[in-house]
């Protein structure tokens, strides 16, 4: 089983925690410590808190500031629209910022903040089955003979 942990760096450990379970995320306590904080975002997929000294550990260079450009862009599925709408008020009440606008494509709805830290997050819906169809309408459209 594979799994992806991604690991960004943080300011205030405890902050950061408060921030992510306000968005209804829970912790693995067994990766976390004063310097970490394991997210659980779903089973095989998680998010390493690290304050920046801890994160200094593991990179080459400095830490990037992300108050000064997007370092990251994480982006989470949603199940439906209410969700991405849920997470970005929940995100906003726990003092994330809006970074772009809502983004409205027909079968593609998303959402974005950045966190306390910076990090830019997207929350992403797609009906897979509008987008199917979509895609089937124009490769419809591509085969038809010129003038049809």
């Amino acid at each position: 089983m594979r799994m992806i942990f991604v690991n960004l760096p943080v300011k205030d450990i405890a902050r950061s925690r408060e921030f992510f379970a306000a968005l209804g995320f829970s912790f693995n306590d067994a990766f976390s410590d004063d310097h970490a904080a394991h997210v659980v975002i779903e089973e095989n997929i998680g998010v390493m808190l690290l304050t920046e000294e801890r994160f200094k550990d593991f990179i080459n260079g400095p830490v990037a500031d992300a108050d000064a450009g997007t370092e990251v862009l994480v982006c989470l599925s949603a199940d439906s629209r209410k969700e991405v709408d849920d997470l970005l008020s929940r995100a906003l009440a726990a003092g994330a910022e809006p970074w772009k606008p809502v983004t409205d494509e027909g079968p593609m709805y998303g959402a974005s903040f950045r966190d306390i830290d910076g990090h830019v997050w997207e929350v992403m819906y797609m009906d897979m089955e509008a987008m199917a169809a979509s895609m089937s309408a124009d490769k419809d459209a591509a085969r038809a003979p010129a003038g049809a």
